[in-house]
């Protein structure tokens, strides 16, 4: 998935800065799922969804390279002194998507089925929703969660519509003999992860040449609802495993932004929403803003840490 999104921010390069030449530079980085970490979430005190970017953010640091290209789901709202992630590909498909041999809607799944994900936010809302269902651990790339699906460690999982289109997995998933359906969750019944769609480009924040070359193929749709979104995670500053979501949908000059935040065992959720006018990305951090604060009033000390 890195390679590919790392490909696609090379191709609206050569399209939009024509002479400039470019080099995919490939990091392990902590967060990378391997198959002796087996089916653990990742720890926080490790750093959490850190993991995904601190050896990239320590070669951008050091110069060894110039961009880190980055699901903007997967960072941290505050990143580290020196970097900043202002950039961003148009978004795509932001909401879940159900991945399940024999059902085809979040409601037909069966009673008591087994559903992967190390998603606190998935879990929670599924726990909220359908408490029959088992939740267990599920981690590693797109094909080997598919593959585990179609082999049967779990019924059913939730992945990133974004990621499937991206792999070319949107239509329907196969393994062997195996085969099974793709449903987008509306997120009216799933909101989703801040970021999640979205291609973030993060530098060093004194690289003005860089941050002119990536005004030619920054999406501004995609930056103000992000911008949005990251501001409710910065006031609200739950941890990793706090199961929180943002979403923002810019319409001509108005923004819908919805946020919610819940109980790890799915008992308890608390949502916020605001329709605003946003006219600069300065209109949308504002709304992000107020949005986290009236939510962080509703939820209890606890839920949070």
């Amino acid at each position: 998935m890195a390679l590919k999104q790392a490909e696609l921010v090379m191709k609206a390069l050569g399209t939009h800065c024509p002479g400039v030449t470019c080099e995919i530079v490939t990091i392990q980085t902590s967060g990378d799922w391997k198959p002796q970490d087996g089916e653990v979430p990742l720890p926080e005190d490790a750093g959490g969804k850190g993991q995904f970017a601190k050896e990239i953010e320590a070669a951008l640091l050091a110069g060894a390279i110039d961009m880190g290209v980055h699901s903007a789901k997967d960072m941290p709202a505050i990143l580290p002194d020196g970097l900043q992630m202002e950039h961003y590909l148009p978004r795509s498909d932001a909401r879940d998507a159900l991945l399940c041999e024999n059902c085809t809607s979040f409601s037909s799944i069966e009673v008591g089925a087994v559903l992967g994900t190390c998603s606190p936010r998935r879990a929670a809302i599924v726990r909220h929703a359908r408490p029959d269902i088992k939740i267990v651990p599920l981690r590693g790339n797109v094909h080997t969660r598919i593959r585990k699906l179609c082999t049967g460690q779990v019924d059913v999982t939730l992945l990133a519509m974004a990621g499937l289109e991206r792999l070319g997995l949107d239509k329907g998933l196969e393994h062997g003999e195996h085969k099974g359906s793709v449903t987008p969750i509306d997120a009216e019944d799933m909101l989703p992860a801040c970021g999640q769609g979205a291609i973030g480009l993060e530098i060093q924040e004194g690289r003005d040449d860089l941050k002119e070359m990536l005004a030619r193929i920054n999406c501004t749709k995609t930056q103000w609802c992000v911008s949005a979104e990251r501001e409710v995670i910065k006031v609200l500053n739950g941890s990793c495993h706090t199961p929180i979501a943002a979403y923002a949908i810019l319409d001509g000059s108005e923004m819908y932004l919805r946020a919610l935040v819940a109980s790890p065992d799915g008992a308890q959720m608390f949502q916020e929403e605001a329709r605003d006018a946003c006219s600069s990305l300065g209109d949308a951090r504002t709304i992000g803003q107020k949005v986290g604060e009236a939510l962080k009033s509703q939820v209890p000390e606890g839920v949070l840490s």
